[in-house]
């Protein structure tokens, strides 16, 4: 669901606010949603403050006193969401809403793995090795598709989409980092997008707001804010708390996906025989990494069913034989 939400990102730009460049854009999307975002967490952690008991309050006492980690895995992501705003609407406004999409989720996955396995020194699984194959695959097919058309993908375009990947990489492994932490993930997300939301807001004034002043620009920057960033995002934590950080990542191609089928049915972007193929190859990529971290997910429940089974059957055979050994005895004495 978080990546449908994001998928609409660029086609609500593109209906609501053509003209604005991707700095204000960014900064807008920020302010509104990282804000929201923010007071969310804040509300969740008071409420689960007042229902929990005292040892989970020590959770909450970690957090409003972080550590040095903290700090600094809060001011990478804070980072990364700060620059993958204005990179993405980059990416697009160069090489059109399909394919600067595309190119920037296409890579995230790709280069969120790497990080991952380099940092944690564990490979993220075989289901990620092949759907991200797969995947990468179908971006290189419509990429090069929208290249291949007048007016389609360039090279600053390209970059930026990129960039945006690569952003999104960053803040994706430091809210994994904080969850791994002891972290909630709505803390997690309300934390690090509230701290970039408070400083878009003097980006936002500086850049230009007075678009937002017209009833399209105040529903687009709306739309911006609270569907592709504050519900999105809450979405994705409570997703990124449960999943590897590289499969959320690749599972989040959807987005993609869903910005290449808006494209085509709301802003008349022509596919070519080669985008169509590419969305097919990168949609059959979603499918593997799904059926091979459901099988992951049954797997670990499977292994961890057996030791309580076994248990369990050692009690009833304990309690059997404490049972028959009292009978037995009085058998003996009558």
């Amino acid at each position: 669901f978080a990546a449908v939400c994001f998928g609409t990102t660029a086609t609500a730009q593109a209906l609501g606010a053509p003209a604005v460049r991707a700095p204000p854009l960014g900064s807008a999307r920020l302010a509104l949603g990282g804000t929201l975002l923010g007071l969310w967490a804040l509300i969740a952690a008071q409420r689960r403050r007042s229902r929990e008991d005292a040892g989970i309050r020590l959770q909450a006492t970690a957090l409003r006193r972080p550590t040095r980690t903290h700090l600094v895995l809060v001011l990478v992501g804070a980072l990364g969401v700060l620059l993958y705003q204005p990179l993405f609407f980059a990416g697009t406004a160069g090489s059109g809403v399909a394919v600067g999409t595309v190119l920037a989720l296409g890579s995230a996955p790709v280069l969120t793995g790497l990080l991952q396995w380099a940092l944690e020194r564990r490979f993220p699984g075989l289901s990620w090795g092949v759907a991200t194959a797969i995947a990468i695959l179908g971006v290189t097919l419509i990429a090069a598709a929208g290249a291949g058309d007048a007016g389609g993908a360039n090279l600053g375009g390209i970059a930026a989409s990129i960039g945006a990947g690569a952003s999104y990489s960053i803040y994706t492994l430091s809210a994994k980092a904080l969850m791994n932490r002891g972290w909630s993930a709505d803390g997690t997300m309300g934390v690090v997008f509230g701290v970039a939301g408070l400083v878009s807001i003097p980006l936002l004034l500086l850049s230009g707001a007075e678009w937002m002043l017209t009833p399209t620009g105040l529903a687009t920057a709306a739309w911006l804010g609270i569907v592709t960033t504050t519900i999105a995002y809450l979405c994705f934590g409570a997703g990124l708390a449960k999943l590897q950080v590289a499969t959320d990542s690749t599972l989040t191609l959807a987005e993609p996906l869903t910005a290449s089928i808006l494209g085509h049915l709301v802003l008349r972007e022509q596919l070519a025989t080669l985008e169509a193929l590419g969305l097919a190859v990168l949609a059959a990529g979603i499918v593997v990494l799904v059926l091979g971290s459901t099988g992951a997910l049954t797997r670990r429940g499977t292994k961890a069913a057996a030791p309580a089974s076994a248990g369990g059957s050692a009690s009833v055979s304990a309690s059997a034989s404490a049972s028959a050994s009292p009978d037995s005895t009085d058998r003996g004495q009558r």
